[in-house]
């Protein structure tokens, strides 16, 4: 029944595509009010804000959109202009679908009003995309960026060494144990001057030298080259002339993709470290054991700083995938770890908590009180991660440094004792 006086609420659901856009526009009872397919251009958002502003939308009672992604043009301009904006899994949304058609009928229009009808029916069981700031939004787009090129650097990394493997064991030998391995300057640099174990037998301690000071080396260049001329020198099995030659071909191929790669996460570390020290929440963040500025980037970009974001700590920890879930049925119940949850953060939070081992005594503490209650490593790094999770939520919330002798409070010596 509709209140004679205050206006009927009005849900919008866009079914986006590549050149077009279906919209859909339903007011509380279920009827719709509106529908219409606009382009995927300027044009098209005007007559999307046009159609919004037709059915009562304003400034302080924007209407709530749902839309299929959380990404692209579309969606960044609906947010800039401060509407509500919803990411429904498409899943959820075809098993809504079903809830009106035993036909199992689709089309675009069909779509854009079952979300519409989404969030007419459950908005409450649905999260807005949160409403951070524009510079991190712009340090999520870095820090992702870096973590994909950090990924396809290893990716280019193993390429190379598994072509080396093939015909080249001196230059694997070389640098076994370097930290880097075949991503190192000084391994790229002699490669690309010797990309066949020949060429490198030939190399002389000069010419060694030389390339090691290319790379950057400052210290131990003679004492280094050395090392490098006898390894070179070694007794290898060989490949024939012909097929070394070819295979050094590929060498160098393979060489300049891992060079662009390593480039790219290069350049983009500089970018998003400088980014994050630029946000206000940097300092807070960067106060924890276990966080720089580049891990610490990662995670401001994947929590941003909508303070609303996460109603407390436990949604926090579930969106990170710290948190245990639990499922229980008649006399079953199961304690496992979250599938579900952001990949990135959980990754970044991994790293964090291994980190943090060496940087703080009370991380140690716990890391080793877990293990002798019987937690697997992986299952006592992700407990750890889950408590420095919450101390951050609360840091973040009132603008606290971390504080060790606060976060891992030291027993009283009577209780102490009691234990002893």
């Amino acid at each position: 029944m509709e209140i004679v006086g205050l206006p009927t609420p009005v849900f919008c659901g866009v079914d986006w595509a590549e050149g077009h856009h279906d919209i859909a526009l339903v007011e509380a009872g279920g009827k719709q009010l509106a529908k219409v397919r606009i382009s995927d251009d300027a044009a098209g958002f005007a007559q999307l804000t046009a159609l919004l502003t037709e059915h009562g939308d304003s400034e302080d009672a924007p209407i709530p959109v749902a839309i299929e992604t959380s990404r692209g043009l579309l969606v960044a301009c609906l947010r800039a202009t401060g509407r509500p904006v919803f990411a429904i899994n498409p899943p959820a949304v075809a098993r809504y679908r079903d809830r009106h058609s035993v036909a199992r009928k689709k089309s675009d229009a069909v779509d854009a009003a079952a979300l519409a009808n989404i969030l007419r029916t459950d908005m409450a069981a649905h999260r807005p995309l949160p409403a951070d700031s524009e510079l991190v939004q712009a340090i999520a787009v870095l820090a992702r960026a870096q973590q994909d090129a950090v990924w396809a650097r290893g990716q280019a990394q193993n390429k190379l060494r598994s072509q080396l493997r093939e015909f080249y064991p001196a230059i694997l030998d070389a640098y076994a144990q370097h930290k880097h391995g075949l991503c190192s300057r000084e391994a790229r640099s002699i490669l690309a001057a010797a990309p066949t174990p020949t060429m490198a037998a030939k190399l002389t301690r000069r010419r060694l030298q030389s390339l090691l000071k290319q790379a950057g080396r400052v210290r131990g260049i003679q004492t280094e080259a050395e090392r490098l001329h006898e390894v070179f020198k070694r007794e290898y099995l060989h490949q024939l002339p012909q097929v070394e030659t070819a295979l050094g071909h590929q060498t160098s191929a393979l060489l300049r993709q891992l060079n662009t790669a390593c480039d790219n996460a290069e350049q983009l570390e500089e970018a998003v470290t400088q980014a994050f020290a630029e946000h206000h929440d940097a300092p807070i963040i960067r106060s924890f054991p276990g966080l720089a500025s580049l891990t610490g980037a990662r995670i401001l970009a994947e929590i941003g700083d909508d303070r609303t974001r996460f109603a407390n700590a436990r949604s926090l920890k579930a969106y990170a995938g710290s948190a245990p879930v639990t499922r229980s049925s008649g006399k079953s119940c199961m304690v496992m770890s979250r599938r579900i949850k952001n990949q990135r953060l959980a990754a970044v939070g991994y790293v964090w908590a291994f980190v943090s081992l060496t940087r703080s005594p009370g991380a140690r503490a716990h890391y080793d009180r877990r293990r002798a209650a019987g937690d697997r490593h992986v299952a006592a790094q992700r407990n750890l991660f889950n408590r420095f999770m919450g101390m951050l939520f609360y840091c973040l919330q009132n603008g606290h440094i971390y504080d060790e002798a606060i976060a891992f409070p030291q027993p009283s010596p009577e209780l102490a004792a009691a234990a002893a």
